[in-house]
């Protein structure tokens, strides 16, 4: 198991450090919608480890390919600030991991699907016109 250091200072002020072990993330993602045109590619939300939830995550098309965006917030210099993001180089690659492989297995299940399992609007349309 991974080990993560943090440092305390007990109530001497004597700073001590300490090995505190790393559980392991787990990751129940959503894919909510699903775009083919622009740069967003989907939209998303995450249940981590089934005790924090976030919403309003987004998969993007950028240049160096597919990116997890996080949800942010416009500040008064009018730049976009995440409101809550992996801290670590290594947890962003697991996030963005997760969403993209639940983005892929989204993009597998709708082909699989057969065209007749979808109401055709051009026949709901007739019903309602009687015909």
């Amino acid at each position: 198991m991974a080990k993560a250091q943090t440092t305390s200072e007990n109530p001497q002020g004597e700073v001590s450090q300490q090995d505190t072990p790393v559980l392991p993330m787990q990751y129940d993602v959503r894919i909510h919608s699903i775009q083919f045109d622009g740069p967003c590619r989907a939209t998303a939300s995450l249940n981590i480890n089934g005790c924090f939830a976030v919403r309003g995550v987004k998969l993007m098309e950028g240049s160096n390919g597919l990116f997890v965006s996080m949800p942010g917030q416009i500040n008064s210099k009018g730049e976009i600030k995440d409101i809550c993001f992996p801290y670590t180089r290594e947890a962003r690659a697991e996030l963005e991991s997760a969403v993209v492989t639940a983005y892929q297995q989204a993009l597998t299940q709708g082909m699989n699907r057969s065209p007749q399992s979808a109401p055709d609007p051009t026949a709901q349309q007739a019903q309602k016109m009687g015909m």
